[in-house]
């Protein structure tokens, strides 16, 4: 697949490759699927390194008793991503989207036996879930505003800044794309991941998962940027995000951990610099999202390959392991160099890209100055930690014992893709002119919006960029020699503070959970009459806020306008209203059984008045079994205990929904009885019913014919409630005869209390 991406390179350089089927067109949902500049690039990404992926998951997760289904997942969540990035239709990238995130969580949560795999789980998929649902609300109201959800439809049109619908867009997907790509407030859930196995983290956190949040703010970038609120907003959390993940980053001593918190950083900085508009900022943004997967994927099979080899991922527990991983060792050194900006590597050119872009912002511009220094000197700072901490340094240290006794290289399988990884920035710093016509061309073109001349190169001469490269350099430096009073200082300052996002995240399902007790003890009580309360009262409040609110009641005929009834169905009209008053106040089960027959007898002489005998037999059968299974069901039970101030209260409130209701459908049957009817439907079941079902009664045609399948299901849930009731009074009567079987035979007046 990886090749076949590398093949529309040429193609994609020219004009987007769009391929499309119908598949819901009265919705306007295609499936459709468009390979421009940054799609293919984020497909190469996915398909390129997924391999490398694959092939060290071979060696590391060998032995693992669940191996076919970690790779049957990872290969469902590659997919997943490759439709994320090439989908041409929105609802079919939220579809795609939801699709990671479950992929995702099953991931991280490979290890289901460990409690902090599944919190790490539960946390991603609730955070990037959450973010989803706001998602599909922004895709909703962009589709909506543009008058088509085609992306190429979308991006051709251009910005939608001055529609009205602007403002909540540009909010839902932002934080969609936010909780996605770790952004703060919602970067918590990144480290905690680190719990997935390294394969996992390697992948989705390095090239895939993690950047599908700033790969949907490039995609709309054409869009939704060019406002004050896109520039304000993604500078001030983007450089918030990374300026605070690269100091916490230092505190860590967990590879890993280390390599997570420089994940946040790093999509911090892209989102920082998507905020602009100019070609600078932009140009910057790309570059560095394919500086950054080559090496954070390689630094994380680093990492996995040591912890795989030597036991440990703690850097004060490891150290002198170049001589006996020395290939593992040369994977590192080349990542991070490249991590750390320094020349020849293609991250020297994103780090001066980021410089230049830095200094043409449009807003707030020392502000993003400073955090890209910041940043860029933390992160060459982590960089040499990483590579000369557990390979080249700390000799004396040793770390505990592999299988053969002492730490050795890993097989080629593991080490050879970081090495490669690392080659490619390499290649790709020494050979910037083939990046910039195959690469970062087409996918500046593709964010900014149009055709942007794209000439990167190692050497600008002597100016701005060079210079705050020189002085990152001395930062860095700094950084790694002052790096342990560093680490007791940011531990002390994170030790001081009064909580973090991970205890608001705590807090907050704390929260919810509590708010479903309290749901619980409302509506769940296990009182019948409060249940059909809670449903009828329901009801009843939609039925009249329908009514009052779309001006319904101006449409129902006032009683002068009905049609005249005869006396004796006024009769049989009080008969029933009588007998429903009886029911409510009989202070017997017997009265009130009694009553409610007549009530369901005086119904079916309704039918029969108005011409619909086969239904009004059919209420006749129903009301004689109700009776009966009333009459042996509820006599048998204890009479009524209603004091008279609790009867009045609870007849009063029973009475006024009652009547609310009833009102409620009187009023909507007159105004439908009122009004014209169309005949369509009932047309076709009178003419199609002896010709197709060979029937003259209507209704049971439909029952039975047209609408068989559902009367089967309705059967059926009946049948299986009458299963269930069976078998729960099997069980009580056969836990009752064991109790009495079992009970002691001492005296026989105490025998006979207990039968």
């Amino acid at each position: 697949m990886a090749v076949w991406f590398l093949s529309m390179i040429p193609a994609v350089e020219s004009a987007p490759i769009r391929v499309a089927w119908d598949w819901v067109p009265t919705m306007g949902v295609d499936l459709a699927f468009r390979v421009d500049g940054l799609g293919l690039l984020f497909a190469l990404l996915i398909t390129v390194i997924g391999t490398f992926i694959f092939l060290f998951s071979a060696s590391y997760m060998k032995g693992y008793p669940a191996s076919g289904r970690f790779t049957f997942i990872l290969l469902a969540f590659m997919l997943s991503m490759l439709g994320v990035v090439t989908a041409d239709n929105l609802i079919l990238i939220f579809i795609f989207w939801e699709l990671t995130s479950i992929t995702s969580f099953l991931l991280i949560g490979t290890d289901f036996k460990n409690p902090e795999g599944r919190r790490a789980a539960t946390q991603a998929l609730v955070v990037t879930g959450g973010g989803g649902l706001a998602l599909m609300a922004g895709m909703i109201l962009l589709g909506e505003a543009a008058g088509t959800y085609s992306l190429t439809a979308i991006l051709e049109a251009g910005s939608i800044a001055g529609h009205e619908l602007y403002g909540g867009i540009l909010v839902l997907v932002l934080i969609g794309a936010f909780t996605k790509s770790a952004q703060f407030p919602f970067h918590f859930w990144l480290p905690q991941a680190m719990a997935a196995p390294t394969p996992v983290s390697a992948y989705l956190h390095s090239a895939t998962m993690v950047k599908a949040g700033v790969f949907l703010l490039a995609r709309l970038h054409p869009v939704l940027s060019g406002t004050p609120e896109w520039e304000v907003t993604l500078t001030l959390f983007g450089g918030v995000t990374a300026v605070m993940a690269s100091v916490v980053a230092l505190r860590q001593t967990d590879l890993k951990k280390m390599l997570a918190y420089t994940t946040v950083m790093g999509l911090g900085t892209i989102t920082l610099f998507l905020a602009g508009s100019g070609e600078a900022a932009v140009m910057a943004a790309v570059t560095f999202i394919l500086v950054h997967a080559l090496y954070k994927s390689a630094l994380f099979m680093v990492a996995g390959t040591v912890d795989h080899e030597a036991y440990a991922r703690d850097i004060n527990r490891l150290g002198g392991l170049a001589r006996a991983m020395p290939f593992t060792a040369a994977a590192a050194a080349l990542a991070a160099l490249s991590m750390g900006g320094l020349p020849p590597f293609i991250g020297f050119i994103g780090k001066e890209l980021i410089y230049e872009g830095a200094l043409e912002a449009t807003f707030a511009a020392p502000f993003v100055i400073i955090m890209a220094l910041a940043a860029n000197a933390m992160m060459l700072g982590v960089g040499l930690i990483l590579a000369l901490d557990p390979f080249w340094l700390n000799r004396d240290r040793r770390p505990h014992l592999g299988h053969h006794g002492t730490v050795h290289e890993a097989p080629p399988s593991m080490w050879a893709g970081p090495v490669l990884l690392s080659l490619v920035g390499l290649g790709l710093g020494l050979f910037p002119g083939a990046a910039s016509k195959w690469l970062i061309g087409p996918v500046t073109a593709a964010v900014y919006g149009e055709p942007v001349p794209v000439s990167l190169s190692l050497w600008h001469g002597i100016n701005a960029p060079l210079m705050l490269s020189l002085l990152t350099f001395a930062l860095g430096a700094v950084v790694f020699w002052m790096r342990n009073p560093i680490r007791r200082g940011v531990a002390g300052v994170l030790w001081a503070m009064p909580g973090s996002a991970d205890d608001v995240y705590d807090a907050f399902l704390r929260g919810i959970h509590a708010m479903g007790r309290g749901f619980m003890r409302a509506f769940q009580n296990g009182s019948l009459v409060g249940y059909m309360w809670t449903l009828l009262a329901f009801t009843a409040a939609v039925l009249w806020a329908t009514l009052i609110g779309t001006g319904a009641l101006a449409n129902v005929p006032m009683p002068s306008q009905l049609p005249d009834l005869f006396l004796y169905e006024w009769a049989v009209v009080g008969l029933i209203g009588a007998g429903s008053i009886v029911a409510v106040l009989a202070a017997s089960r017997l009265l009130a059984i009694i009553a409610l027959s007549g009530v369901g007898s005086g119904i079916a002489l309704l039918y029969v008045f108005f011409g619909a005998p086969d239904v009004a037999t059919t209420q006749l059968m129903v009301e004689t079994l109700l009776v009966v299974l009333l009459a042996l069901i509820l006599l048998r039970l204890p009479g009524f205990r209603v004091t008279e101030k609790g009867w009045r209260r609870s007849g009063l409130l029973d009475g006024t929904l009652s009547v609310a209701l009833g009102v409620a459908i009187t009023v909507i049957l007159m105004g439908v009885t009122a009004g014209t009817l169309d005949m369509v439907i009932p047309d076709f079941y009178a003419q199609r019913s002896v010709i197709d079902a060979h029937g003259r009664n209507i209704v049971n045609v439909i029952l039975v014919d047209f609408r068989a399948l559902d009367t089967m299901g309705e059967v059926t849930v009946i049948a299986l409630a009458g299963l269930a009731a069976y078998a729960l009074i099997k069980l009580r009567s056969d836990g009752d005869h064991d109790k009495i079987a079992s009970a002691p035979v001492t005296a026989p007046e105490k025998n006979r209390e207990t039968v």
